[in-house]
């Protein structure tokens, strides 16, 4: 029997998946909550077998953070991560966190099932909207902040401030973004992720840019 926690804030959702989960004859739900914040405490008292983890949860709480978190404190308990947000770089920081898998909510039940059983023999699953992107497109954490500055209409020499380099290495990440992506414009390919959601542009006041 696998034993789930499941860690959703969106309450019809996190019911639903209760019921689904608990008509499996070969699961069972562990215990649930709305904030991942709570998701090591829950695993040390209910040693769940695999966490089911929302990207975003309650009180706008990291499941990657905590996914991060459950993975060193207990590195036998799978981690599924799950959202209904399509951002490229969701999937990278999944993968740095150490989840084992990872899909979209729309995916439907079966395919959530298949990802857990999978998930406990030993398969790592990655399924996003980034894999059904009209293009193939692995981009480097300097390309995704160069794609977030293009968001905010900064010029290159701002971008290579930014990042501490050149404006030549600037021009090279556009190159390559423009060469992974078939567009034939560093501002038409923004308007286009950020217009499907394939990249949610962070504030530029913060001091940091987060990359995954």
């Amino acid at each position: 029997m696998i034993r789930i926690l499941i860690v959703e804030d969106q309450t019809m959702l996190r019911d639903s998946l209760e019921q689904v989960i608990g008509g499996q004859d070969d699961m069972e739900v562990a215990g649930s909550t709305d904030d991942a914040a709570d998701s090591p405490e829950l695993c040390r008292k209910l040693q769940p077998d695999l966490v089911l983890m929302d990207v975003v949860t309650k009180n706008n709480s990291s499941g990657i953070t905590y996914t991060a978190q459950i993975r060193k404190e207990f590195p036998e308990i799978k981690i599924v991560i799950m959202t209904a947000m399509p951002e490229i770089t969701f999937t990278e920081e999944a993968r740095k966190a150490g989840a084992h898998s990872f899909i979209d909510k729309d995916m439907g039940n079966d395919h959530l099932f298949h990802v857990i059983r999978k998930t406990m023999k030993g398969y790592s699953i990655y399924s996003g909207h980034s894999d059904r992107m009209p293009f193939t497109a692995r981009f480097t954490e300097n390309e995704i902040s160069v794609i977030r500055f293009v968001c905010h209409g900064m010029e290159r020499d701002e971008m290579a401030a930014k990042l501490g380099v050149s404006e030549s290495m600037i021009r090279k990440h556009i190159t390559s973004i423009l060469d992974k992506t078939g567009f034939d414009s560093i501002s038409k390919f923004a308007i286009y992720a950020v217009s499907e959601g394939y990249i949610i542009p962070e504030p530029l006041s913060k001091n940091s840019i987060k990359n995954i």
